[in-house]
């Protein structure tokens, strides 16, 4: 009897043990991430509306879609589609200690863009309406193994209204700006590359 009620008490106890830690975060955060959420399963068309590069942009003349593919409750997947380009992914996700947004780049054949999962993390509680993520340190290491150190200072941001979300890159010198109007849903793309339906 004694040592079926030590097995009970030690299944029990493994049992308090084996949950997952508890996913933390702040309100401004949670805020954010789900007014993004609340747009899963939906596409939007967007046009850039600054680009102050220097040059013709890979952007011109394609149609730029932005779709709400995958949603959990730590994670949303958001492939941007430039024209047949299907390459980009935009990864947010919540880490216990802010948001993270990570570019998942691949090739036609699913295997991975030497330039990969690059973004940053947010180093303040933001707006429900508007998140900022300062490169990384895998990002500043990989921007100048590349050869593109200016890069080191990027920030990315994203805002997300009733009406309009904006994809946002800034530096020293350098905005790029994608607006995408929420009010009038597209048909979702097929699955970006590397990913399935």
């Amino acid at each position: 009897m004694r040592l079926l009620t030590a097995a009970t008490l030690l299944l029990a106890s493994a049992a308090a043990f084996a949950r997952p830690a508890p996913l933390v975060s702040i309100p401004s955060h949670d805020g954010f991430f789900d007014n993004i959420a609340a747009h899963c399963g939906k596409a939007y068309e967007g046009t850039v509306t600054v680009d102050n590069a220097v040059g013709p942009s890979s952007f011109a003349g394609k149609k730029l879609v932005m779709h709400v593919r995958r949603c959990n409750e730590r994670e949303l997947q958001v492939p941007f589609h430039v024209g047949d380009d299907a390459s980009r992914t935009w990864i947010i996700t919540k880490t216990g200690s802010g948001l993270s947004l990570k570019h998942d780049h691949r090739h036609k054949d699913g295997t991975d863009d030497v330039s990969t999962m690059y973004g940053g993390h947010t180093v303040d509680a933001g707006f429900t309406n508007v998140q900022s993520f300062p490169a990384d340190q895998y990002s500043k290491e990989l921007f100048v193994s590349q050869g593109i150190p200016q890069s080191i200072g990027n920030t990315w941001q994203m805002y997300i209204y009733p009406e309009k979300f904006t994809y946002r890159l800034i530096r020293q010198g350098r905005e790029f700006r994608v607006d995408f109007d929420l009010t009038k849903p597209v048909t979702p793309p097929a699955a970006p590359w590397g990913y399935k339906d």
